[in-house]
């Protein structure tokens, strides 16, 4: 059974022969690295209240409560949903542009409003929690001069993991560099 979302492990060989945008069609969007430990963990126990909150349906169901079951059916499914969003967070490029997909909003710009993609040091958000610490960001900056955060390195794909970030945002960068000279 093909696993899509394992594709990103491609771009990270260790091959000298291996290229920056290693897709085929560059078309779809893509998430050019896999996510993270902390955002699977978090989307997992999000799964496991679904699963026990759908049972919890089930046997209110049976005792004849439907009311009360329907309201822990929708419950259930609003905690699917949230996991499933929690999973596509993230940056996303493609030969039109690159996609910031977070939980409640996605802004898309194309690479021809884009003026550069680089790593800056800045405070950056701890796991998207209000605390800040010091960290790298990879930003996009618009013609217009206005900045967007794509990654930091900590946030629920790169904490504890500064080499994964490294190669999301070279591969990030090297799509940028690709087609906004296109």
């Amino acid at each position: 059974m093909p696993l899509p979302f394992l594709t990103a492990d491609r771009a990270f060989g260790t091959n000298a022969d291996d290229v920056a945008l290693p897709f085929d069609d560059h078309d779809h969007w893509r998430r050019p690295y896999r996510p993270g430990p902390w955002r699977v963990a978090g989307a997992a126990l999000l799964l496991l209240l679904a699963s026990f909150v759908l049972i919890a349906a089930m046997i209110i169901a049976f005792a004849g409560a439907l009311p009360g079951a329907g309201l822990c059916l929708g419950l259930g499914l609003v905690l699917i949903i949230a996991a499933l969003r929690m999973l596509r967070a993230g940056a996303w490029v493609s030969r039109h542009g690159v996609r910031r997909v977070s939980f409640f909003s996605t802004t898309t710009v194309s690479w021809n409003h884009a003026a550069a993609v680089r790593t800056v040091q800045q405070p950056v958000r701890w796991l998207g929690l209000p605390r800040t610490v010091q960290g790298q960001a990879l930003v996009l900056v618009r013609q217009s001069g206005e900045p967007l955060p794509l990654l930091t390195d900590h946030n629920a794909d790169f904490l504890s993991r500064p080499e994964a970030f490294d190669r999301a945002a070279d591969t990030v960068e090297a799509w940028g560099s690709e087609y906004r000279a296109a």
